[in-house]
């Protein structure tokens, strides 16, 4: 599993021009399923999502977590993570999951990330053309890779 994470002051999701997401401050998380995941890896995942020390605190410094200053989370289905665009000019998707799998999984991964996480969870729609707003904060973003992480 691949997650970009960006600290938001907030964010929305739109599919047809209609909001079916919307998170104040938080993490805006880009989830991208490779064809080798598993749910094994969605507990420590969630968990260091949900535990990263990237929020300020009084002193500016940033040593508190999306638990520690009641953020929100919204999470969209980012099947692009998963690019190869090492030969050529048109990137290559053979390492994500295949899409109906994907689904499943990216659902599966959701209600996982609700029953773990007490705070707001919002969700894009799978598979659709999304319009994603946001106010990045910070910034902050980060790059998590489960190929690279000693989770499981």
């Amino acid at each position: 599993m691949r997650f970009l994470i960006q600290r938001v002051s907030h964010a929305e999701v739109a599919v047809d021009g209609a909001v079916v997401g919307r998170i104040q401050r938080g993490l805006l998380v880009f989830v991208g399923l490779g064809a080798a995941d598993n749910e094994a890896l969605f507990t420590p995942a969630i968990e260091k999502i949900t535990n990263l020390r990237i929020f300020r605190d009084a002193e500016g410094k940033m040593n508190l977590s999306l638990r520690d200053v009641g953020g929100e989370i919204l999470a969209i289905s980012q099947f692009t993570l998963y690019a190869d665009a090492r030969k050529g000019r048109r990137p290559s998707y053979t390492d994500a999951m295949p899409p109906a799998q994907a689904e499943e999984m990216f659902e599966r991964f959701v209600a996982a990330l609700r029953a773990q996480f007490s705070g707001v969870v919002q969700t894009g729609r799978f598979g659709a053309d999304m319009k994603i707003t946001l106010l990045n904060d910070g910034p902050v973003t980060i790059w998590l890779d489960s190929a690279q992480m000693n989770w499981a």
